[in-house]
């Protein structure tokens, strides 16, 4: 973000498959690639960042399994979110949306909720297809000067750009400050939500890294990148999403007044000292425990005779099974209920997808759940497995049992 080659590595997740690309049967055979999962920190602006680059287009494509719509808890988080920046901001009825990866369109459709007029950019054709279907109009490709040409020739300047869990994403953050500029109204807003580095680093959220991720967020590199190319992050939002986010508002210089929780979380941040080498090595420390004590807790129960599933098969859960090493020796199954994932195996340990019902259909001892930021829901949802006596596993920050 502010292009220094000053980087300091301070964690090693070792070589992970790429989290969402979900192997066929026939698959399982075939050579799979690993890449090095590694995170540095930029001395000079504080951005915590990946080492090694996957290429966007292996990455996002048609066998793209990650379906944005499949949780109450982020639908509620979306529509809150839409709801909040039209009233806040008096958008008129109307006025263009754009949601730059928009998956399925989850977060436009609470726009469109709200009077808006909409359109969403994504760069996964299977995705896009379904988005279209839903009536959510989207244009295949990666958010660029090209795609911001058409948008702007066919629909105009839009009053609102959004990103949730996409700004991370992003490997050219010079183009696409440029086509975000050139898209953007004189008092639009750029609204995105990203997890924030000191949850993660405060509640040892290492699965949450992985290669879509190739960056993590605490407020003071992103002011300093906003600020560079004459832009101002007016405002930030804690919100609990996704084990802890930000919800940062940015608009063309001098636009809105700036906020008083910018300098709230940045105190934060500077007390938990999310930019100090020193810490940041302590949490790897932290990240290695958390492997040992869920491998332990496992083996335990394994020798006890227990049978344990997982339930859920996110990115996160996919790095942590790859990093912990837990195959099919100690996880029967994963169950979901995303239609992209079934009936296929994870990727690297390649343990096989089933549907949910099968957890309270077989009622094995423990469940694991992969999909901890949403672990209330989904023991609320499976509720019928733990009256059975049923026990869940959860992972992080360190593993225990309800």
């Amino acid at each position: 973000m502010c292009e220094s080659k000053e980087l300091t590595m301070f964690l090693d997740l070792g070589f992970i498959p790429k989290v969402d690309r979900f192997l066929t049967k026939d698959e399982l055979n075939k050579p799979e690639t690993f890449y090095p999962l590694t995170v540095y920190l930029c001395k000079e602006c504080g951005l915590a960042q990946l080492g090694y680059i996957v290429p966007a287009n292996q990455l996002f494509n048609e066998n793209y399994a990650y379906e944005a719509s499949t949780t109450k808890t982020r639908h509620e988080n979306h529509c809150q979110l839409a709801e909040s920046v039209c009233n806040r901001f008096s958008i008129e009825k109307n006025s263009l949306v754009v949601d730059i990866g928009s998956n399925v369109g989850m977060l436009l459709e609470c726009f469109k909720d709200n009077g808006m007029n909409v359109l969403g950019v994504d760069a996964s054709a299977n995705i896009v297809e379904k988005a279209n279907y839903k009536g959510i109009e989207t244009i295949l490709g990666f958010f660029n000067q090209k795609i911001v040409t058409e948008i702007k020739n066919s629909k105009g300047l839009a009053s609102v750009i959004t990103a949730t869990n996409v700004f991370a994403h992003i490997q050219d953050y010079q183009l696409f400050i440029i086509a975000l500029k050139n898209l953007l109204k004189e008092k639009g807003v750029f609204v995105f939500q990203v997890p924030h580095f000191l949850t993660l680093l405060k509640n040892t959220e290492y699965d949450t890294i992985y290669h879509e991720h190739i960056s993590y967020f605490g407020l003071k590199p992103l002011i300093k990148f906003f600020e560079k190319n004459q832009m101002t992050l007016f405002d930030v939002v804690e919100t609990e999403i996704d084990g802890g986010s930000i919800r940062c508002f940015v608009s063309n210089k001098k636009t809105y007044e700036i906020s008083g929780n910018i300098k709230k979380i940045l105190d934060k941040e500077e007390s938990e000292g999310i930019y100090s080498i020193k810490k940041l090595i302590e949490f790897a420390e932290k990240v290695k425990s958390q492997k040992n004590n869920l491998n332990q807790l496992l083996l335990e129960l394994k020798k006890e005779g227990k049978s344990i599933v997982g339930v859920g098969a996110p990115a996160k859960g996919i790095t942590m099974i790859n990093f912990c090493k837990i195959d099919g020796s100690m996880l029967e199954y994963i169950t979901e209920k995303a239609p992209l994932k079934i009936g296929k195996f994870t990727p690297g340990m390649h343990i096989p997808i089933v549907p949910d019902e099968k957890l309270t259909k077989d009622q094995p001892d423990y469940a694991i759940i992969f999909a901890w930021n949403f672990a209330k829901e989904i023991m609320k949802n499976l509720k019928q497995y733990s009256e059975n006596g049923g026990k869940f596993i959860i992972p992080i920050p360190q593993p225990y049992i309800v």
